[in-house]
């Protein structure tokens, strides 16, 4: 079927696919038609010839009369906004806001000159209603009558900014990054868990004087081995892995008979020796002990209070915690043996499961309850400890395609798609994450509601909330099934309700957000964000001014989070080496000759260093624990919010936890935390840890001055 390019890019553009982008490189490209059609198709509209393109441009014009109302409406409180509401024409229609406490508003008529539309015979108008400025902040529903027929949809009133993070008044805050899994104690199962980060943001507080502690995302895995390393790639975003879990500090761990205290005292002996280990971490069997040590702690009879406090759960979480303990319940039998079903899951299988299986499904339930006492049991902590902030979680860009997520929420997310990034000077090969998008149009019409409950169920139990690329609330690389990573394109998502909703939960629940806006984007778009009183991410390596020299320290944005580094760059003993250079070669990710790539690498860390000499931060024999002090004193001169240390850093570790771009060609997600001489340094080091103390120092003297 003949298929006019110029009629098919207009389409597409229309839908809110890109057409075009700008690379890293500073060069525009076209996007093929093949990609688009490829796209369009993950959106519900499969185009072939201009009679499809004609008739998807109809069908959307029919569905916008057919709707009495939109099945949602997001708006700033500060500023006044109207719905339409679709009836027959010449019919009368009336409109009210019934408030989420319970309230009511009348809504005033207001003129709309729209002409009528002929649908089905009949003709169809538009009448608008007014939506003021002073609105309450929440969720609501607008009540249209009109014809003897009540219609009702959601309003949303979000916060102009959060503002959450003006609580820290003048002072700035300096915090540690962490991957949470890589930091053990001796008294952890050989993978750092949620009392580990407890202990962690008790030292870093109370004897460093740090406001908040800022680790991996940590969303739940499979429940049963094989489990995906990456913290970045889990089953779902909204509930937490059962690996994090501390079984000593589960209350009925006290209550245990002789023998199941033996049984659990044994399967930790079989795991606790991987503590030293300095080379890999090994998830599995670390999750197999856990579990079965779960078993024995759930067959201890609950008190009534804490029988209250598990329903109180449960009826809060609601039907998304029903269902993932439904699919972990589901997972545990067939993985392995069934896989197939788990890709298409039957709702007559679920059905079923949901009563064979209730015991499993209480279990998986339970699980994570025990999960949310133990997060906020941290949290409360690190407050303790005179933490401002507390613990910041961090949310993952998406989900694996077959997982809890991929089967809850298979409404809002698109087919035969996945999420990923163009080519950039880090892996110039681009990168596919396997993660199936949201879909917006889908998203729209669940008002918004699958991303509100991911993001309370995060934001309960923590001061703030890191989002990885942030950028992706205002558009995603999607990627057709079968294409290279490169050859996808831009798909855009309404950021003023995406970002909406996130400030209204936010500012409700009091988490301060941070936005990790690295990498290709429109100018506009952290201005927005600022605007919204979301803080942005800002890299010391990445930072440019107009004249591409290193940006110096007043010219930093305030309302960020700085730091030396990432988790997708070696700590900081390492990238002054060259180390990831060497790494994308041994892998095969350059494209340029290694000596070329060294040499361009160095150069621009060469620039960075020297803007340090000029500022009397550091002396041409400085070693590498001096430079890396040296850079952190620079960035405490910005004026940056928030300055984030990296634990890697403080210890003197040289190895990259992850190398973007890879999957088992390095041993991504999976490196124990370690000294320069690879000697493994656990929590308890931590706390007496001279290197560790004379950085943070550095960096808390550093702060205070300004």
């Amino acid at each position: 079927m003949a298929m006019d390019s110029s009629a098919l890019r207009e389409l597409a553009r229309d839908l809110g696919v890109g057409t075009d982008y700008w690379g890293w490189d500073g060069n525009r490209r076209d996007v093929d038609d093949d990609t688009l059609r490829a796209v369009l198709a993950g959106l519900g509209t499969p185009v072939s010839g201009d009679e499809d393109i004609a008739a998807v441009r109809a069908r959307r014009e029919r569905s916008r009369w057919e709707e009495t109302l939109p099945p949602v409406t997001v708006l700033r409180q500060d500023r006044e906004s109207s719905v339409p509401v679709h009836v027959d024409h010449g019919e009368a229609v009336t409109a009210t806001l019934e408030l989420e406490d319970g309230g009511g508003r009348e809504l005033a008529q207001i003129e709309d000159f729209t002409p009528p539309f002929e649908l089905d015979g009949r003709l169809r108008g538009r009448a608008r209603f007014e939506l003021p400025a002073d609105l309450p902040l929440g969720w609501h529903r607008i009540v249209a009558e009109t014809g003897g027929h009540r219609h009702e949809a959601d309003v949303v009133v979000t916060p102009a900014r959060v503002t959450v993070h003006e609580g820290l008044g003048a002072r700035r805050a300096f915090g540690l990054q962490a991957q949470l899994y890589s930091v053990r104690s001796p008294r952890s199962w050989g993978i750092g868990d949620l009392a580990d980060m407890r202990d962690l943001a008790a030292i870093s507080g109370a004897r460093h004087g740090a406001d908040f502690l800022l680790v991996n995302p940590l969303h739940a895995s499979y429940p049963t081995s094989p489990i995906e390393p990456s913290p970045y790639l889990p089953t779902t975003r909204r509930f937490i892995s059962a690996l994090y879990l501390r079984i000593e500090d589960v209350p009925e761990h006290r209550q245990l008979p002789d023998h199941a205290r033996q049984r659990i005292a044994l399967l930790k002996k079989d795991v606790e020796g991987w503590n030293s280990r300095v080379d890999r971490l090994e998830r599995e069997a670390v999750l197999d002990a856990k579990m079965d040590a779960l078993e024995e702690l759930f067959a201890v009879p609950r008190t009534p209070a804490r029988q209250a406090l598990l329903d109180a759960y449960r009826e809060r979480e609601g039907q998304g915690l029903e269902d993932f303990a439904t699919w972990s319940a589901i997972a545990e039998q067939v993985r392995g043996a069934q896989d197939d079903l788990l890709e298409d899951l039957d709702p007559a299988v679920v059905e079923q499961a949901r009563t064979e299986l209730a015991e499993r499904i209480e279990f998986h339930a339970w699980v994570q309850w025990l999960l949310d006492e133990q997060l906020s049991a941290a949290q409360a902590a690190a407050r303790d400890a005179g933490m401002r902030i507390g613990i910041m979680h961090d949310l993952a860009v998406g989900v694996e395609q077959v997982g809890a997520d991929a089967w809850r929420l298979q409404e809002v997310l698109a087919e035969g798609v996945t999420v990923g990034a163009p080519a950039d000077q880090y892996n110039q090969q681009g990168q596919n994450w396997h993660q199936p998008p949201w879909h917006p149009q889908a998203l729209r019409d669940a008002s918004y509601k699958p991303w509100r409950d991911m993001l309370r169920s995060l934001m309960r139990h923590g001061g703030a909330l890191r989002i990885d690329h942030v950028l992706g609330l205002f558009r995603l690389w999607w990627i057709p099934e079968g294409n290279e990573a490169a050859d996808g394109t831009y798909v855009f998502y309404d950021h003023e309700a995406m970002i909406g909703v996130l400030a209204l939960e936010a500012e409700r629940s009091g988490t301060l957000v941070v936005g990790e806006d690295l990498g290709t984007f429109e100018p506009w778009v952290r201005e927005y964000l600022s605007g919204r009183g979301i803080l942005g991410t800002s890299i010391l390596w990445f930072e440019y001014d107009e004249q591409g020299r290193p940006l110096r320290p007043e010219s930093y944005r305030s309302l960020c989070m700085a730091s030396v580094n990432t988790h997708d760059l070696p700590p900081t003993a390492g990238y002054l080496a060259g180390d990831h250079v060497t790494l994308r070669h041994q892998l095969g990710l350059l494209e340029r000759p290694l000596a070329e790539e060294h040499e361009a690498d160095a150069a621009g860390r060469e620039e960075v260093l020297d803007l340090l000499r000029t500022e009397g931060l550091l002396t041409e024999d400085a070693d590498i624990e001096q430079t890396v002090i040296a850079l952190h004193r620079h960035l405490a001169r910005t004026p940056s919010l928030l300055l984030g240390v990296s634990l890697v850093d403080c210890v003197g570790e040289r190895r990259i936890q992850n190398q973007p771009g890879t999957d088992e060609e390095y041993a991504n997600w999976r490196i124990p935390l370690a000294d320069a001489e690879l000697v493994t340094v656990s929590i308890d080091d931590i706390a007496t840890d001279e290197r560790t103390a004379r950085l943070l120092a550095a960096v808390r003297e550093g702060i205070s001055r300004r």
